[in-house]
């Protein structure tokens, strides 16, 4: 080959490499061209198929079409649905093809895999069991129906009742379906190797959500030392199936109970000790905890000025400049964003049976993104998450709708609530909703309205929808009153609310802020209340809040206000000119300058 032949060979060589994707680390990715996320398939196959093909990475055969397209499955292809081993092995194939073809497909851990590999299978259906029907034996069934019936009774004795409880709990294809998400099985095998976090062209994909956790260990914290938690737990697992300490039908909420009461033989082999000791110790991993990136809904759930300073602490320590995110199921089951962005939801209920939703993909193309459903390969663009304090008619009603029933509904069933309030039905002929009507509390002061503006220019979403509106002759306000409601002294009482999709101290303390922003002193626990589908905390009852006092009421001297970036950012927003065009009509010029003068305050703290 002449020397020019050779420097034209290298210098293409040098090019092509140069626009290659490059990986700064093993789940790091920078110069993809585009990029396809879908996440929660929950075994629906033939949707999550059709929404591929509409995002042009799967062909007329199920092949890999999409050329160097990355594609990313944010979690959750088990549990729920039938056909979760389909989706599996298709993904598997697309795998190979799209690395021959220059791309990439990857699969991230979502909570539903962290569960079947760990031995959680409170969501594994009995179709999902029945596709491994075929690879569990006879004698496998009897060895762990009589391991079973040793658990029930010392005798061991295997009654007919015995035998139909078994089957029942643990249907055909059980044990096949433990074997292969075992360390070494086929599925197992292969999710094992999967991260929880890749971040692609500065984006970043993960299951649950961005909580503080990440911004404390970032990416090789999450990608080496919980994963690999959860590797031990499984490999370590495999051991003590083997031994009978634990059995493959033992829930993973069980197995400390289980093996805090194991004796192991005086002979025991060390590698079983070693992993009695493992699976206790990793069993309270991190990995599983509701702050954690499998499980974590704040991203969704909280309030900007509670998580936007969390979520940018947690992007900088992966460099990250935002975050793609399942695990809950959007309003309206459409792709969303939130935080301008910052942001991107794609939980669209696929599996339509349980969510009521369908395949939608998120495309990512340099600085565009767009949106295709299962059903069209039409684009169109996410959209802001609606701001919902409270649960409305028809699954969904956007605020501003809700307002416009508030302002010209028609009055009916007016009544008194235990609490004293006046409660109005409003209908606009074909939705009914319940208000709270309060007389305004004096010329030009309608606290309740001045609540329900100053949350929605907070973005706090703890206020419900409140409009200006005549009861008869009297001037006051409407505020929608949410059904299932439960107070905060009920709720203490009854010890619920762990569950919160936003924790409830973090809730809490943007409420003493807020309180203290407005001077509220009337705070009690009745005008505290939930929604008990997600624990969102609503508040009410403003009548002794934006007084002329600077500083903060009485019961608040002493709490430490959380005030950070959010907060902060929120506040500084809130300017003189905002001041007087949001409350001038609500506020007299004393309280809005008392309220400019407890903002300086707290953005001074």
């Amino acid at each position: 080959m002449m020397f020019s032949q050779i420097f034209r060979h290298l210098t293409f060589v040098i090019i092509a490499a140069l626009s290659l994707p490059v990986a700064a680390s093993p789940w790091q990715f920078d110069g993809v061209a585009r990029i396809v996320a879908i996440a929660d398939i929950h075994g629906a196959y033939e949707p999550m198929v059709a929404t591929l093909q509409n995002a042009g990475v799967v062909d007329a055969e199920r092949s890999w079409s999409g050329g160097d397209t990355h594609l990313v499955i944010v979690g959750d292809i088990l549990d729920r649905g039938a056909d979760s081993r389909d989706a599996m092995d298709l993904l598997m194939q697309l795998e190979g093809q799209a690395e021959a073809a220059g791309g990439r497909v990857h699969v991230l851990i979502g909570n539903h895999e962290a569960m079947n590999l760990v031995g959680d299978l409170r969501y594994v259906s009995k179709e999902e069991f029945a596709a491994f029907a075929e690879e569990e034996t006879a004698e496998e069934r009897e060895r762990w129906l009589s391991a079973f019936a040793g658990r029930k009774s010392e005798m061991g004795e295997v009654s007919d009742e015995l035998r139909g409880e078994f089957n029942e709990r643990f249907p055909p294809g059980f044990f096949g379906h433990r074997q292969a998400f075992g360390a070494d099985g086929e599925y197992g095998s292969w999710l094992l190797t999967k991260p929880i976090v890749v971040v692609i062209n500065g984006t970043a994909f993960v299951h649950g959500g961005l909580s503080p956790m990440i911004a404390a260990i970032g990416l090789d914290g999450v990608n080496r030392k919980l994963h690999g938690e959860m590797v031990e737990y499984v490999q370590k697992l495999q051991v003590l199936h083997a031994a009978e300490a634990l059995l493959p039908m033992d829930s993973f909420y069980a197995h400390t109970r289980i093996l805090n009461n194991f004796m192991p033989a005086v002979n025991a082999d060390a590698s079983l000790l070693e992993s009695v000791t493992a699976v206790r110790k990793l069993n309270g991993s991190d990995l599983h905890a509701a702050n954690g990136p499998l499980w974590y809904r704040g991203n969704v759930a909280c309030s900007r000025v509670v998580e936007e300073g969390r979520l940018q602490a947690a992007l900088a320590a992966i460099g990250a400049d935002r975050v793609v995110i399942g695990h809950t199921p959007t309003p309206g089951r459409r792709v969303l964003e939130r935080f301008g962005g910052d942001i991107i939801e794609i939980d669209t209920g696929m599996l339509n049976a349980r969510y009521g939703g369908s395949g939608n993909a998120l495309i990512i193309e340099g600085e565009r993104l767009s949106v295709v459903n299962q059903s069209s390969a039409e684009a169109l663009t996410p959209k802001p998450h609606p701001r919902q304090v409270g649960n409305r008619p028809g699954g969904f009603l956007s605020a501003q709708a809700t307002e416009a029933l508030l302002a010209s509904g028609e009055f009916s069933n007016e009544r008194k609530d235990a609490a004293g309030r006046t409660i109005v039905t409003v209908s606009d002929g074909s939705r009914n909703i319940d208000a709270v009507f309060t007389k305004r509390g004096g010329k030009e002061v309608y606290p309740e309205l001045a609540a329900y503006r100053l949350d929605r220019l907070l973005e706090l979403d703890m206020v419900p929808v409140t409009v200006m509106r005549k009861l008869g002759r009297r001037e006051g306000t409407l505020q929608f009153l949410p059904p299932k409601l439960m107070n905060e002294q009920q709720r203490s009482e009854d010890g619920r609310g762990g569950s919160a999709n936003c924790p409830l101290p973090e809730q809490w303390s943007a409420m003493y802020v807020f309180d203290s922003l407005i001077f509220n002193e009337g705070r009690t626990l009745e005008r505290m209340t939930y929604s008990t589908a997600d624990w969102q905390l609503i508040l009410t009852g403003h009548d002794r809040a934006f007084g002329v006092n600077k500083g903060r009421p009485r019961h608040l001297e002493s709490i430490e206000l959380a005030i950070g970036v959010g907060w902060k950012n929120a506040l500084s927003a809130l300017n003189d000119g905002v001041l007087e065009s949001e409350f001038g009509n609500v506020l007299d010029k004393r309280r809005q300058s008392a309220l400019a003068a407890r903002r300086d305050e707290l953005v001074a703290d």
